[in-house]
């Protein structure tokens, strides 16, 4: 061990003592120095600063501004007096599930097992679960192909989504409504996350942007997804989400000159 010194007997001695002490005052300064560098490890990796996070292309208004409706979609999902609420979720979750699987087919051929290791969207991975609750990590064309293939299930299962009269819906229809939306919300971060470029070069974003929009903007009107779950996308939802600024008012035509009054007219007068 550093430190450790044998000694010897004779005249040597007190050199050997003046040895060990400038030794162990080297042995000092050394671990004053390594624990310097440990305490800056831990408060960041290897001394330097964190990476910076990645600059979010779906953020810029030349993208943002782009939707295909200009009307406010928080009309489209209040619940109607004459419908009942089951069937408005039932309704609107077929329709998002439809919509984001169709979506997400326009780049599904870049979502790969090379391209797209891991489902992540931002600094998250999502990680499935199977119905014994075990965890597994995969890649996101598998992770994308078990949500819609869940969904699939639920939505054409007569028992949970009925669509005969008077059948009625189960006791769990909400939570498993919750379920679906969550696992649509992954997809949809996932697009934005890893195939935004994809998407503007199919010139797509403006879909994109509607349809996000339209599902935030429903899921928070009836408490279908967890907040702590949507958090990671915020920024996008605040901006999408914000209602439209009225259009600017269109300025009148102005008048055209006024012709002269016969008055004002030279008139010739007979003599």
């Amino acid at each position: 061990m550093v430190g450790d010194y044998c000694s010897f007997s004779g005249d040597n001695t007190d050199m050997h003592s003046q040895k060990n002490s400038k030794n162990g005052l080297s042995c000092k300064m050394v671990l004053q120095a390594v624990g310097k560098v440990l305490r800056k490890s831990k408060a960041k990796p290897n001394g330097k600063k964190p990476p910076a996070e990645e600059k979010k292309q779906y953020l810029e208004l030349e993208y943002t501004k782009i939707r295909v409706v200009d009307f406010d979609l928080k009309e489209l999902v209040v619940l109607p007096r004459e419908i009942d609420l089951n069937e408005w979720l039932a309704s609107n979750t077929t329709t998002f599930f439809n919509l984001i699987n169709l979506q997400y087919s326009t780049i599904s051929e870049f979502c790969t097992g090379e391209t797209c290791q891991a489902m992540t969207a931002c600094n998250t991975i999502y990680y499935w679960y199977d119905e014994r609750g075990k965890k597994t990590k995969c890649t996101a064309p598998q992770y994308v192909d078990f949500v819609m293939s869940l969904c699939q299930k639920l939505v054409t299962d007569e028992e949970i989504f009925p669509t005969k009269y008077g059948k009625e819906f189960p006791n769990s229809f909400e939570s498993l409504v919750k379920k679906i939306c969550r696992y649509l919300f992954h997809v949809l971060a996932h697009l934005y996350w890893s195939h935004f470029k994809e998407t503007v070069a199919l010139d797509l974003q403006g879909h994109l942007n509607t349809l996000y929009a339209h599902f935030i903007i429903f899921v928070r009107e009836f408490n279908l997804v967890d907040p702590k779950e949507t958090c990671i996308m915020d920024d996008l939802s605040e901006i999408l989400c914000a209602p439209a600024p009225p259009p600017a008012p269109t300025p009148a035509p102005s008048a055209p000159d006024s012709a002269p009054s016969p008055s004002s007219q030279n008139h010739v007068t007979e003599r």
